[in-house]
């Protein structure tokens, strides 16, 4: 009894660890549930032209070039990494007010980039600490990081399929009201989080960063990030859209969305028996290759519902299994001390970058061309994605 007991308290011990993170997983991507996919529809509503929609939707990513940097330097040299997440949440909600009166473009653009600039790096800092927590001798546990990173999937799989069934039944009204609400669960649990102080770290301590970024494999693996996902801010910008364009019921498109949350669910609660088949980098290739498929089923056949299914079904690799191995492969290249800045570059280049580029370019393609093509130019960056994986395979299997 004594040594079932004992052997009890570690694991005990690492739930109580890892219980907040799980929290705040669940929280944030509740929030993003309902909010990515339906502002498109939002700003439709107000009367939002295509190209001002694509604007709007891209101020998330815009934010994400500069915010998790500043944000995770600010952290690394104070230490008070749980004090900015709170700060941070705190005056998201606040501004998140702003959304219930009637503003005009510039004006919701204002709210909007003050709104992400207090909330796009909060997983970046999230995550740093948590690689720590769930890395064992040094190597990434990958079982435990899909354990508490699938709470964050439920939070959105929860918002995205009752919230497509609420706008339906009384419309896009209440979206402000739905973004005041998660942010709210957001609040809360960050001022949940255990209230502790990290070693503070100042430049004289930081290792540099260029011996890293200058080594060809790290080169390929942010160039197969970029690429890839590119590929996937189609979705998160258009695919609503898309759907509603084609005579989709708002119940149908979170339905929809909720499919390849679920599949994505059960990919992290059991990643840890697939990802050893193959290397971390033929992930990314193969993730490429899916993404390629995904993209072409969705822009080609979108009326024939089995393959849309089938589509929406490879988010469980071209989403969950893709996001697993970048974080797996950002600890090993940044270790210790370089972890919150390979994070927050993983960030600016992985989302901030290709949201940018992806909302205004896709706004202009669909705009000229039909909302097809923007996922037909999605297949096409996958497939510069599967190129720069393959190449950092190689390069792998050289070294």
């Amino acid at each position: 009894m004594w040594t079932r007991r004992t052997s009890l308290r570690p694991r005990v011990a690492e739930r109580k660890q890892l219980l907040p993170f799980a929290a705040l997983s669940a929280s944030y991507f509740a929030h993003i549930g309902f909010f990515n996919p339906y502002l498109p529809l939002w700003l439709k509503e107000l009367g939002f032209g295509l190209i001002a929609i694509s604007v709007l939707t891209s101020v998330q990513s815009a934010t994400r070039l500069f915010a998790p940097y500043a944000w995770g330097t600010l952290s690394d040299r104070t230490g008070e990494r749980v004090k900015l997440l709170r700060y941070g949440a705190t005056v998201a909600l606040l501004l998140s007010i702003g959304l219930w009166f009637p503003l005009g473009g510039v004006a919701l653009f204002t709210v909007l980039l003050f709104m992400f600039t207090h909330t796009s790096a909060m997983m970046p800092m999230s995550e740093a600490a948590l690689a720590h927590l769930v890395s064992q001798g040094g190597a990434f546990d990958a079982r435990r990081y899909g354990r508490v990173r699938l709470w964050g999937s439920l939070g959105f799989l929860l918002t995205v399929v009752v919230a497509g069934w609420w706008f339906e039944r009384f419309g896009m009204g209440h979206f402000p009201a739905w973004t005041l609400g998660t942010l709210a669960a957001v609040t809360a649990s960050v001022w949940l989080l255990p209230d502790f102080k990290e070693a503070a770290h100042f430049e004289a301590d930081h290792p540099d960063m260029w011996p890293v970024l200058r080594q060809p494999p790290v080169r390929w693996f942010f160039a197969a990030v970029f690429f890839h996902v590119l590929a996937h801010i189609f979705i998160y910008v258009f695919f609503s859209l898309y759907l509603d364009s084609l005579g989709y019921s708002k119940t149908v498109i979170g339905l929809l969305w909720a499919v390849s949350v679920v599949i994505e669910i059960g990919w992290f609660f059991t990643q840890g028996r697939w990802l050893p088949l193959i290397s971390l980098t033929g992930w990314l290739a193969l993730a490429a290759v899916l993404m390629a498929l995904r993209m072409g089923l969705t822009a080609g056949l979108p009326l024939v519902w089995p393959l849309l299914l089938l589509a929406q079904a490879l988010h469980a690799i071209t989403f969950a299994a893709h996001h697993t191995v970048c974080i797996a492969l950002l600890s090993h290249h940044f270790p210790g001390r370089l972890r919150g800045r390979g994070q927050a570059l993983y960030t600016v280049i992985g989302y901030g970058l290709p949201g940018v580029m992806g909302g205004l370019g896709g706004g202009l393609l669909s705009s000229a061309f039909g909302l097809a093509s923007v996922f037909w130019l999605s297949a096409a960056c996958a497939l510069v994605a599967t190129g720069c994986a393959l190449r950092l395979r190689a390069l792998e299997h050289r070294v």
